[in-house]
């Protein structure tokens, strides 16, 4: 079975991030990998370092006991994974060949700092599938009723709407599209791309309404728009191919992840979801 991979640093924000991971799995029929990374340059010395794990791994044991019970259908493992957090995530998420990673993004406690700012950016850069990122605070009770899908005229735009559509199956929820108008000109194409976006949720049976709003700030449109509509989720991708986008994730990209109060869902454009929801 397939393994969703949760990178956690025992900080609320990882904890959430497991909460969210769990309804997913079950929703998808997969496993759970929950991973902490023990690097090798930590300021520690050998003895110290030896503690931090036997403590870590005790953590770890503690939380698949805890959440185990809410796994409808698989299984929680954990793993201590060496190195750069960034590429040992992505490395697991390969060998597992797993559908999704998910971390928190502001998780900072006294135990690890890993899931702040350019790391949650680096572990989307690095990743070989979407990666779901959430703050500390995320109300994860809450439904995933509306999903926002913003759309610019550019080569990979509509490349979301597929991802989108897999999500909306696995938490029936409705997708609103977001028409991001930066030039008068352009609008004609956007219409275009809004309309083959419209087609193909339509064929997939997903719910959906659509907006177009003029931008000059994209972070800022985007979240402003999802605010409006009380959005449980924000769908973006990493704006370059996979090769340009492990030298640097997009400015826009990076943007949303640490600025949203909602999960956001990070997709490079040749990503897809690789499971089908549990029916």
């Amino acid at each position: 079975m397939k393994s969703i991979i949760v990178g956690t640093d025992f900080s609320e924000g990882s904890y959430v991030a497991l909460e969210l991971a769990v309804d997913v799995a079950n929703r998808m029929g997969c496993d759970i990998l929950l991973v902490w990374v023990r690097r090798e340059k930590m300021l520690f010395t050998g003895d110290q370092l030896d503690m931090l794990t036997t403590l870590a791994k005790d953590k770890l044991q503690s939380l698949c006991e805890k959440f185990q019970p809410l796994m409808q259908h698989g299984h929680i493992h954990h793993t201590i994974l060496n190195g750069k957090v960034s590429t040992a995530i992505a490395d697991a998420a390969k060998r597992e060949l797993s559908p999704m990673i998910v971390i928190g993004t502001n998780g900072a406690s006294g135990f690890e700092k890993f899931f702040i700012g350019s790391q949650a950016a680096r572990i989307v850069q690095d990743s070989p599938c979407p990666v779901l990122t959430m703050r500390q605070g995320y109300d994860f009770h809450k439904r995933l009723e509306r999903i926002v899908v913003p759309l610019r005229v550019n080569a990979n735009s509509r490349q979301k709407v597929p991802p989108a559509a897999t999500m909306a199956k696995i938490f029936g929820s409705e997708v609103h599209i977001l028409g991001l108008l930066d030039l008068k000109e352009e609008e004609s194409a956007l219409r275009t791309y809004i309309g083959q976006s419209i087609d193909y949720l339509e064929r997939e049976d997903i719910p959906y309404h659509f907006e177009i709003r003029s931008y000059s700030t994209y972070s800022d449109t985007v979240l402003k728009y999802a605010d409006d509509i009380k959005a449980d989720l924000v769908i973006i991708n990493t704006e370059q191919d996979r090769v340009i986008s492990q030298i640097f994730l997009g400015t826009n990209a990076q943007q949303v992840v640490h600025k949203s109060q909602i999960p956001v869902l990070c997709i490079h454009p040749e990503d897809y979801i690789n499971i089908a929801p549990r029916v």
